[in-house]
């Protein structure tokens, strides 16, 4: 069956339509990409799609940068509300499935096809076909989940892992703790792994060489470092991929995974980064665990519209059972 699947985030809302068959995803067609600014509501945008497209399928995979129970989702950084018991209603359709977004990459990791990763350390094999994998993905947040495969299929397990507790490894990373714990009681991993992270590691190592730097934001920082154009941003990048590295394996550990999946957009800019920066010793670096570590094949999912696919991967597989 035919199927609209949807992304909704912060900024933007993206629209493909997508081909499900026997609890998999078919096809994946060409992504529009809507300013969520610039639309009322859902609704507005999703009738926009169609007006792009014509007649839209009776069905609905929506992933959603918010949790999903209850009876109002309010999104972050975004005004859309979206009432599950409305939305067969509102977008005149007669199935749908509301997930999670990182949940969504989590059915993508499960259904994409061996060339939509690349790898990044550990042995350089294929994703386990059983057992755990750990998906970690750095964007505004730090996206955690677990993909569980077995004989029969696989199961999402949506979790809040990139609020665990940073554990800092070094005397740099003691300052950049101590720095945060100023601002937040309790300083987890997404604070420092996740994009606005950049921007007290930047600071931090600012103080540590006396300089004086204006106050910027992420997105400033991120760019000086991806363009090599600031040495301290590029230096402050080294380090995020070092604390991304420990944080994937930390949850490696608790998750007993198999397999490690680095997701999100920010992860696929730093694709040129990881194999230079440390990222692989410290995710291997768990002291008495250290070979067990050293036996996991880590990934990047270079697939453009990993939200996408597994929104319609998500519906394929609720809707075969």
């Amino acid at each position: 069956m035919n199927v609209v699947a949807v992304d909704i985030g912060g900024t933007h809302a993206r629209f493909a339509l997508a081909e499900v068959a026997n609890g998999r995803v078919v096809a994946l067609g060409v992504p529009v990409t809507l300013k969520t600014a610039e639309y009322a509501s859902l609704q507005t945008a999703w009738q926009a799609f169609g007006a792009q497209v014509g007649a839209l399928p009776r069905a609905a995979a929506i992933a959603v940068a918010s949790p999903v129970g209850g009876e109002l989702i309010k999104l972050t950084n975004n005004p859309w509300i979206i009432r599950p018991a409305l939305v067969r209603e509102r977008l005149e359709v007669d199935d749908f499935v509301l997930i999670n977004d990182f949940g969504a990459v989590g059915h993508a990791v499960a259904q994409l096809a061996p060339e939509h990763f690349d790898h990044l350390c550990g042995p350089n094999v294929r994703l386990p076909e059983n057992g755990s994998l750990t998906v970690c993905g750095p964007g505004t947040g730090l996206g955690v989940a677990i993909v569980h495969r077995f004989a029969q299929g696989y199961h999402v397990i949506e979790t809040e892992g990139g609020h665990q507790d940073f554990a800092p490894l070094d005397a740099l990373e003691d300052t950049m703790l101590k720095r945060l714990r100023k601002t937040y009681t309790r300083v987890s991993a997404e604070r420092i792994c996740a994009g606005p992270g950049i921007i007290a590691i930047y600071e931090t190592l600012a103080e540590i060489e006396g300089r004086a730097v204006p106050r910027l934001d992420d997105k400033a920082i991120w760019s000086m470092a991806l363009e090599g154009s600031d040495s301290l941003a590029l230096a402050a990048l080294d380090r995020f991929c070092l604390s991304l590295g420990a944080v994937a394996g930390d949850l490696a550990l608790a998750q007993g995974a198999k397999g490690v999946v680095i997701a999100g957009g920010l992860g696929l800019r730093l694709k040129d980064h990881f194999a230079r920066s440390g990222f692989a010793e410290r995710f291997a670096a768990k002291g008495r665990f250290r070979s067990l570590m050293e036996d996991i094949p880590v990934k990047l999912i270079t697939h453009p519209q990993p939200g996408l696919f597994g929104a319609a991967a998500a519906f394929a597989q609720e809707h075969a059972q």
